[in-house]
């Protein structure tokens, strides 16, 4: 009973929180999941390292190949505690910063457009660069560092001289802490991490190109949020446009009087010249009515201004 009380609270956790407690949800949860899969796998002997290597990018391409899904998986895996605890805090701080410029749909599109710039940078370099000949075929990428590196960029374009506080250094502006990210990252791209300096790199890249982009009305992470609503059932059909009912505006209205009453004046002009030029007997039946019907508005329009005057 109280396992099932703790996972229908964990449950009802997700479904409430925000998209950053979404995200640290699942990429703790995967990181249980996994550590615990793999311990029962030592206990029984068998080698746990295939296992996850199917939900880890592979830098060589064939790999890749046979295993497409885990350009979406490896940015939920991390290789240990501390490479977790990082990610999340830096994904926690910045994601609740980020919230308050953009929307929760652009933080989870940037997260995986962030993870998938990266990771696609990341088998381009080691496919191309023959520094990394040898590393390419035993090479493997793991970690939300990309997605994170994504947001944090996306933010400090956005608002550059926003300030955060960091212990033991102080107030430091937002986009000379991007800057220094990115300038690390570039400086040990030959390291022996240089696989996740090189993804942190494409995620950058990704944030600059989601912020600048938004700036011009033009969001790049439209299309895998309407991948996710789809999946999710939330997707709807674009309705039909109703047809175009026509409303007149006063001046609309006041233009149509007018010309009405214009083409009415120049009609009785030209009877009242037809009368005196050929006498009654010349008018059609249609004629004097016309004539008729305008005796009548005339005379009641005087009445009327007369007991107006008169009242």
């Amino acid at each position: 009973m109280a396992i099932n009380s703790f996972i229908a609270n964990l449950k009802e956790n997700f479904r409430r929180g925000d998209i950053v407690t979404q995200l640290l949800y699942i990429n703790v949860g995967m990181f249980i999941l996994t550590a615990l899969t793999g311990i029962v796998l030592i206990l029984f002997r068998l080698p746990p390292v295939p296992w996850l290597n199917w939900l880890e990018l592979p830098a060589w391409i064939e790999a890749f190949i046979r295993q497409p899904w885990s350009l979406l998986t490896y940015m939920f895996m991390h290789a240990g505690v501390f490479h977790l605890l990082f990610n999340m805090l830096w994904l926690y701080w910045f994601g609740r910063l980020f919230l308050n410029f953009f929307s929760a749909r652009h933080l989870r599109g940037l997260y995986i457009l962030g993870g998938l710039c990266g990771g696609l940078l990341y088998i381009l370099a080691y496919n191309v660069f023959p520094y990394f000949s040898d590393a390419v075929y035993s090479s493997y990428l793991l970690g939300a560092s990309a997605s994170v590196l994504a947001i944090v960029v996306a933010t400090a374009v956005r608002e550059h001289e926003y300030t955060v506080q960091f212990m033991f250094i102080g107030a430091v502006r937002l986009k000379y802490v991007a800057l220094f990210m990115v300038a690390l990252d570039l400086l040990f791209m030959t390291s022996e991490n240089a696989g996740g300096h090189i993804a942190h790199l494409g995620g950058a890249l990704a944030g600059w190109w989601f912020a600048s982009g938004l700036s011009c009305g033009h969001d790049v992470t439209k299309w895998i949020n309407a991948v996710f609503d789809f999946l999710g059932g939330k997707w709807k059909p674009a309705p039909r446009k109703p047809k175009m009912n026509v409303h007149y505006s006063d001046k609309q209205k006041d233009y149509d009087y007018n010309a009405r009453k214009k083409q009415c004046s120049d009609e009785i002009d030209r009877i009242l010249d037809k009368l005196r030029k050929s006498g009654y007997g010349s008018l059609t039946e249609e004629e004097k009515k016309s004539l008729f019907r305008s005796e009548e508005r005339r005379v009641g329009k005087e009445g009327r201004y007369g007991w107006a005057t008169d009242d």
